[in-house]
């Protein structure tokens, strides 16, 4: 019996929220928020990442620096759900994507239901809404999920 591509993400789920959580780790760093800093309070990085993508030429970008980006976005907005939210990584089925599945998050809505939210389609509206705006993009990540909004 062969083991489905989801099944397997299922089974790495904890590896890949442990990279996610270090990938916004590293843009904390390179930022020059320091690690404790950003583990007590992940909020901290707005500004400065608002600054950051302030000031990238992004009509120069080449589609690595847009898969950068892209990943290091999706990974904040999933460290801001899951800190800020409770939220926790999941795996979808998902026939219309080019893995048949999806990360998301999920969490507990304000009306107490279970909420999801991917976070590389919050990035990838932004990206179609620029200039991008690092708290309109948790905003959306807030309302797709149902919480409680931080902003």
């Amino acid at each position: 019996m062969q083991i489905s591509e989801a099944d397997q993400a299922r089974a790495n789920l904890d590896q890949w929220a442990q990279d996610a959580h270090e990938n916004a780790l590293g843009i904390a760093e390179m930022l020059n928020v320091p690690a404790e800093q950003y583990e007590q309070d992940v909020l901290v990085l707005i500004g400065p990442l608002q600054d950051y993508v302030s000031r990238l030429p992004l009509d120069e970008f080449e589609q690595d620096d847009w898969v950068t980006l892209h990943n290091d976005l999706a990974s904040y907005v999933a460290d801001v759900g899951i800190r800020e939210h409770g939220a926790s990584w999941k795996v979808l089925d998902d026939e219309t994507s080019p893995r048949g599945f999806r990360y998301v998050l999920e969490g507990a809505a304000h009306d107490g239901e279970a909420g999801r939210v991917d976070p590389f389609d919050v990035v990838m509206e932004e990206f179609g809404n620029l200039p991008i705006q690092i708290a309109r993009m948790l905003a959306n990540a807030e309302v797709t999920i149902g919480a409680n909004p931080l902003i």
